[in-house]
């Protein structure tokens, strides 16, 4: 209630330009800001593009005067900046029926009041009512994305059904969802609380709740399943829920743990945005985790027997105190009767045992045992399935969403069209040239000097005249480009201008900067290439060290980051066949394919990595927990898949469902995040951890386990199967035949 009510208190946030201090597109735009005061460099613009009638051109008289007519409203001061006359600076293509203004303002698109925003469209609309085609175009219009729409809503009701279906228990589902919803509030009022102090944008908020939502179900369910299965055995209700907290709950703490690395360590490249969006999500899923420990056990006793399954609820009542059942006796305690405060509510009964033994077996054990009679070939398949999906990547291209990613009903898109239309496809993604002459004596030929310079690169089709500062010692260029702002030969001639105007520093002393759009994206995409071998040394490092001391094993870790780099490699193969090549992209609603957003490969991969350490944490503590109870590798695998792979295949249908919610929002980021996220988990879900993991598992059988001596003696035993809590809480009454303690073998 205390995070809700700061969000309700707390001011709006803005939203902040993409920034990545220390690189020379960023050093350009701070120098714009220092030298150019009185405009915003990374401020709002907007540009009214005009396209006379069919047959007729925009310098015709009366459409002459209905374009100065709709400036001449916008002329009115507050937050309007400056406003350019096309007939004045040339801004009409070459036949004449196109025609641009382009209006700055002084503030950010977020701070921009209705009353400014409704001033731009009302000028459009009165060139409209002339007879003229107006299409509005920049960042003027561009509205801070909210969450809650419908395709969320269809996640969070798949979520529940699949909660449904799998628990058997309304209860139990309504439960998860509960704890699930209060965390995500939680995260998303302290996001919304925080987001002046730190900056923090709309962005970081939604990849919270995406995370939070996501994760928080999960958890839940992981515990809440572990005291089912304890409550069937006949444990008392305090008891299985202890044991719960103490299982499972120990394997979702070292989960989030992970997922907590993965998202902080993306602090490691630099990128303030990047930072702030791990660290959101990282709070997002502590918090799931602290809910998941107290609030999911504590709900157990307020729910009492609704919780369990139907055939636990339908079983008959034993009423017996605890000692006085066969196999439940406890040493050094005296008898307690089922009826101690807090057990259960007034009447209600302890179920019987049920034995597992005489279940059916599960879809989830039968898959197990096919994967020990044939794990080379379930291993090949798997893995050169994964392989192919994963070729697309090698094509990966990496770019900055524009106005050329928007539906085409936008009246931003059709902006961009008519622009790209009339003064080419590069016009869109002007480069800006910073000259900055402190030192030099002769400005005004130093600048002459850069500006017949970059004229004379291949691939510039025109440079502007040059603007200088009050100081006379900057200037500003404009080079406009002859191709696509996001297309491959527009990054590589930012690098040869880069290189052209070396020498002009050298022999004028000025330093010069090319920066704009496009020499931004490729700064940052230079920046997350050379992090990004950094933060996986990091995060994996960290996350093998840690499942080392969970599971107390070599190759397991290994094996878990390695399966890792599999799925996240097909998930990049499915992010460019739907954004690049345009497979399926009207099912997600993409109507122009384009580059990948710069940050997604690493973000995705500090998301992913997180999550599938959660799946083989979740499905491996299992597994484990039969290993050292004296089970054969072959039947701890079994085991691990009799208890939890029912509940591992929900939770990652669940996580799908969430991300996938996500894919309907008109944010490019959010949109290729959602799809990226959704592959990337049921791949790693489906495939790696049940299909890859059991087959690598089978082959390397005991060897799976060994840990050398002198790691066994100096890493911490977390104790994560639950052994210490053996000689405290009494086993029940019926063994599973994938845990019983084999001839000759001794627990270890």
């Amino acid at each position: 209630m205390l995070a809700i009510a700061a969000a309700a208190m707390a001011p709006a946030g803005e939203e902040e330009d993409l920034s990545l201090p220390g690189t020379e597109s960023q050093r350009a735009f701070d120098l714009l800001d220092e030298r150019f005061p009185q405009s915003n460099s990374q401020g709002a613009e907007a540009r009214l593009v005009f396209r006379a009638p069919d047959g007729q051109r925009v310098t015709a008289r009366e459409n002459k005067a209905a374009v100065e007519d709709a400036l001449g409203s916008l002329d009115w001061g507050g937050q309007v900046a400056s406003t350019t006359d096309p007939y004045e600076t040339g801004a009409v293509s070459e036949d004449g029926t196109i025609a641009y203004s382009t209006i700055t303002y002084a503030a950010d698109a977020v701070d921009l009041t209705e009353a400014t925003k409704s001033a731009l469209e009302d000028a459009a609309r009165h060139a409209r009512d002339a007879g003229l085609t107006v299409e509005i175009g920049g960042s003027a219009l561009d509205s801070e994305e909210e969450p809650g729409g419908t395709t969320e809503i269809i996640g969070v009701v798949v979520a529940a059904v699949v909660l449904v279906l799998t628990l058997g228990s309304l209860a139990a589902a309504g439960l998860s969802l509960l704890t699930a919803f209060l965390g995500v509030a939680i995260a998303f009022g302290l996001v919304t609380a925080l987001a002046v102090p730190l900056g923090l944008t709309s962005t970081v908020a939604i990849l919270a709740l995406m995370l939070g939502l996501a994760v928080g179900i999960d958890y839940a369910l992981f515990i809440t399943s572990r005291y089912r299965d304890e409550r069937a055995q006949g444990s008392e209700p305090e008891e299985a829920a202890g044991r719960a907290v103490g299982t499972a709950g120990s394997a979702v703490v070292f989960a989030g743990a992970t997922v907590f690395i993965a998202l902080a360590g993306l602090g490691v490249v630099g990128i303030p945005e990047l930072t702030k969006m791990g660290m959101g999500g990282a709070g997002a899923v502590a918090l799931a985790v602290l809910v998941a420990l107290t609030l999911v056990p504590a709900l157990f006793g307020f729910f009492g027997r609704p919780i369990l399954s139907r055939a636990v609820r339908k079983a008959p009542a034993d009423r017996r105190p605890v000692s006085e059942r066969p196999g439940r006796e406890r040493p050094g305690r005296e008898r307690q009767g089922s009826e101690h405060p807090g057990s259960e509510r007034p009447g209600s009964a302890r179920p019987r045992p049920v034995p597992a033994a005489a279940a059916r077996p599960g879809l989830g054990t039968r898959w197990a045992r096919f994967v020990l009679r044939r794990p080379a070939a379930v291993l090949l398949i798997a893995g050169l399935g994964l392989g192919a999906v994963a070729v697309p990547a090698l094509s990966l291209e990496l770019g900055l969403p524009g106005d050329e990613s928007k539906p085409v009903e936008t009246t931003q898109r059709r902006a961009y069209d008519l622009l790209s239309e009339g003064f080419g496809p590069g016009f869109n993604g002007p480069l800006t040239v910073v000259v900055d002459m402190p030192g030099v004596a002769d400005t005004r030929g130093a600048t002459d000097l850069v500006a017949r310079t970059v004229r004379g690169v291949d691939g510039v089709a025109s440079v502007g005249d040059p603007v200088l500062s009050r100081t006379k010692d900057t200037a500003v260029l404009t080079a406009v480009p002859r191709t696509a702002p996001n297309s491959g030969e527009t990054k590589d001639l930012v690098h040869a201008i880069r290189g052209a105007v070396a020498g002009v520093e050298a022999d004028t002393g000025a330093d010069i900067l090319v920066t704009g759009t496009t020499a931004l994206n490729i700064d940052i995409s230079e920046a997350v290439s050379d992090a990004l071998i950094p933060y996986l040394t990091v995060v994996i490092g960290l996350a093998v060290l840690l499942l080392t001391v969970v599971f107390r094993s070599l190759l397991v870790p290994v094996k878990a980051a390695l399966g890792f780099l599999l799925s996240v490699g097909a998930a990049f193969g499915v992010l460019v066949a739907v954004f690049q090549w345009g497979w399926a992209a009207d099912l997600v609603g993409i109507e122009q394919t384009g580059p990948v957003m710069s940050l997604m490969p690493i973000l995705i991969i500090g998301i992913v990595f997180g999550l599938a350490m959660d799946y083989e944490v979740f499905l491996l503590s299992r597994m484990r927990e039969a290993y050292v109870h004296g089970a054969s590798p072959g039947e701890a695998i079994v085991g691990g898949f009799r208890h939890s792979g029912r509940v591992v295949a929900a939770a990652a249908i669940i996580m799908i469902s969430v991300f996938a919610g996500f894919i309907g929002m008109n944010s490019p980021t959010i949109r290729t995040m959602g799809v990226g996220l959704a592959s990337a988990v049921a791949f790693d879900a489906f495939v790696v951890r049940m299909a890859i993991a059991p087959a690598v598992l089978a082959l390397l059988g005991h060897r799976a386990w060994w840990l050398p001596r002198i790691l066994n003696r100096v890493l911490p035993n977390v104790d994560i199967e639950g052994e210490a809590l053996s000689g405290h809480v009494p086993a029940p009454a019926a063994e599973s035949d994938a845990v019983r303690l084999p001839a000759g073998r001794h627990r270890h």
